[in-house]
């Protein structure tokens, strides 16, 4: 079994292997084409926040090179190490994004197949911790389940735990924290079977919260 406590000691030891032999076709493109399109520039350059960003290939590669300035953030050193060496010179911090504060803005903000290993209550906190780094009509995307659920996958033969609230949850949650919900797909039959979700930042003004 595994639990969300075990997430960060499991990429740790077998993250670098994974890495190895992680699907590289960039199956994710046009989600990732399709956030760049709704993020506003800043210094004619996107800046975009890759929380979980393990191993930097194929997503933050990507990014980099349609010239997005990437903050990769992740919880295992190892992955880290590895980041760094793919990509050098792109800013890797090595941070839970679990009350993550950084202190500055992102036009973008990403947390593709990592928010989902978080337990229930660290998701529901974790949009704070969006709303926080969000700039101005900044975006938000991140995959989830298609349904409340908990489930044990595996990374490297090792369990690893996901979970995923229920979508009328992540659009209480979204609207809750100035987010407006672009987009919903769940088990998306071009992105590889994902559940992805897009946001725009309106404030918590715009959207009729106090």
């Amino acid at each position: 079994m595994s639990s969300p406590n075990d997430i960060l000691d499991t990429y740790q030891r077998v993250g670098p292997k994974w890495a190895e032999v992680r699907d590289r076709r960039l199956f994710e493109k046009r989600w990732l084409d399709r956030m760049l399109s709704h993020t506003p520039l800043h210094a004619d350059r996107r800046r975009v926040l890759d929380l979980g960003c393990g191993a930097g290939r194929p997503i933050a590669t990507y990014l980099t090179e349609r010239g997005a300035r990437v903050t990769g953030v992740d919880g295992a050193a190892s992955m880290i190490e590895v980041f760094q060496r793919v990509l050098p010179g792109v800013r890797a911090i090595h941070a839970d994004m679990r009350g993550l504060t950084l202190g500055e803005p992102f036009d973008a903000i990403l947390a593709w197949n990592s928010f989902f290993h978080l337990s229930p209550d660290d998701q529901r906190a974790m949009f704070s911790t969006f709303s926080t780094h969000a700039a101005p009509r900044a975006v938000l995307m991140f995959t989830s389940g298609p349904s409340a659920s908990v489930a044990i996958g595996q990374v490297e033969g090792e369990p690893v735990y996901h979970s995923s609230l229920d979508p009328a949850e992540y659009r209480a949650l979204l609207a809750d924290h100035g987010f407006q919900e672009l987009a919903f797909v769940p088990e998306d039959p071009d992105c590889n079977g994902h559940s992805v979700w897009l946001a725009r930042f309106v404030g918590r003004a715009a959207s009729g919260l106090s």
